[in-house]
């Protein structure tokens, strides 16, 4: 008796997962960065705080626009492509049928076999074994720009989170230091999660994001020293 196999693949979150580690990568890296170099300055602690929830508020509008705007860039052309290929199947559905027997036969099946399967895959949803297989789109990979915005602006909001909470927490003369450090271990637990979660080498990945994260607060901080030392 036939049985179905069931596996689930990484690839399947690849849409959401790209924008949610996007997002709060970029909220604690934008963030902190932010309250380091302003903390560097000299300037108060209110002074810091604000900064950062400012930041907050700005960046997950900027990450939400970008995201959306960039996703909804791609569902137009994967849409246009899809109202293209409709039309064509409309208007010259054997032609259609060699297209995609020809595909079949470059992928390894001989010419009668590929035959025989893009006829029975026209036979039951021509518009989708085309989308899939000549134009290689499919529902899983397919662009979703309003879940791509909301999980990168929700994601920026989490991420942007630690820094500030570490600033009302932390002692006003320790800000920078206590900043960085908890952003720089913040950084490498969503790089090693986003690594595990797509199935790459989890230390490689949490080293990778902890060191663009160090080198962008080790800038901001010498900005902020700089211009406060002269003002």
């Amino acid at each position: 008796m036939f049985q179905f196999h069931n596996e689930s693949h990484n690839t399947s979150r690849i849409g959401w997962l790209r924008a949610a580690v996007l997002g709060a990568n970029d909220g604690t890296i934008s963030v902190a960065s932010l309250v380091v170099g302003i903390a560097a300055s000299g300037a108060p602690k209110n002074s810091i705080l604000l900064t950062g929830v400012a930041g907050l508020v700005a960046g997950a509008m900027s990450m939400a626009a970008g995201e959306y705007v960039s996703v909804q860039s791609q569902a137009d052309t994967e849409l246009a492509d899809i109202e293209r290929e409709k039309q064509e199947l409309a208007d010259d559905p054997e032609n259609e049928l060699s297209e995609l027997t020809s595909i079949y036969v470059s992928r390894g099946l001989d010419e009668p076999l590929a035959r025989q399967v893009a006829e029975k895959l026209m036979s039951d949803d021509a518009l989708l074994a085309h989308a899939r297989d000549e134009l290689g789109i499919t529902e899983t990979l397919r662009a979703r720009p309003v879940q791509a915005a909301f999980a990168s602006a929700i994601s920026f909001v989490i991420g942007a989170i630690v820094p500030i909470i570490t600033v009302l927490l932390a002692p006003a003369a320790l800000v920078t230091e206590i900043s960085s450090v908890i952003a720089l271990l913040t950084l490498a637990g969503l790089g090693a999660t986003a690594a595990y979660a797509g199935g790459a080498p989890v230390a490689k990945g949490a080293i990778r994001v902890a060191f663009w994260g160090a080198l962008a607060m080790g800038l901001t901080a010498g900005v902020g020293k700089f211009f406060g030392a002269v003002v």
